[in-house]
């Protein structure tokens, strides 16, 4: 008797960082503050109030983010918020510096419609902290590139698509949230633990809360790790 690998098992990997008050935003967005509202010990439930914009933490952007006449949230497909995902390690990337085409083009015959790219940086690790606001970030023509390749979702572990700015607009402005939003697009942005995704070919789920009308939404999103695991089968 002998045996072949046909069984998938499927983890799951959490990306996202936990809400809490207090927590990192893109310079000028809503200060995130969370507080009870009501307690066990003096209402005899707890419920808590939040306070926060619709690009906090994890989150997912609409084309509306940037895009007057550009979709909402609650208006696009769900595919493209739950997709098999490439993951692609520019971890070698220096602050500040823009990922081309070039960084892509090893994971690059493996994009097309109905695939989501993310760009594993490595830059959670220095979540909480000014050097967060350094990242890596995605150059304009290889947003170009990935949206004629057909790719409708990007993510990344980083505050943003394009470079982070403290005061004004980057200096070579919103090129690739322009490329991927003008597209129809989503972008994904403050994911962490990409390294955790063992898979080659994870499927993503990045399902944003249904706000109407709204230029994106926190997200809770994970990657279903799809391994081979042996069955063993006669022959």
């Amino acid at each position: 008797m002998t045996g072949t690998s046909t069984f998938a098992a499927c983890g799951l990997v959490d990306l996202s960082h936990p809400l809490e008050d207090g927590m990192p935003v893109y310079p000028g967005d809503p200060v995130v503050r969370i507080r009870s509202a009501t307690t066990v010990e003096e209402h005899g439930y707890n419920v808590l109030h939040v306070r926060m914009g619709s690009q906090t933490g994890t989150h997912v952007d609409a084309p509306y983010h940037f895009l007057d006449d550009g979709a909402r949230i609650d208006q696009l497909p769900l595919e493209l918020f739950l997709a098999p995902a490439v993951v692609v390690d520019v971890r070698n990337r220096p602050p500040r510096t823009a990922i081309t085409w070039d960084d892509l083009e090893s994971v690059a015959r493996r994009l097309g419609p109905g695939t989501a790219l993310l760009l594993h940086t490595g830059w959670d690790v220095h979540w909480g902290t000014d050097a967060y606001f350094d990242h890596p970030f995605l150059h304009g023509e290889a947003a170009a590139r990935l949206v004629d390749a057909g790719v409708r979702t990007v993510g990344l572990d980083a505050l943003s698509l394009d470079e982070t700015v403290l005061d004004g607009e980057p200096a070579g402005g919103f090129a690739a949230h322009l490329a991927v939003l003008g597209a129809g697009g989503v972008i994904v942005e403050n994911l962490r633990g990409l390294e955790r995704i063992v898979s080659p070919e994870p499927i993503l789920s990045v399902l944003p809360l249904r706000l109407a009308g709204a230029d994106g939404a926190p997200v809770r999103a994970i990657a279903f790790d799809v391994k081979p695991q042996p069955r063993w089968m006669p022959t």
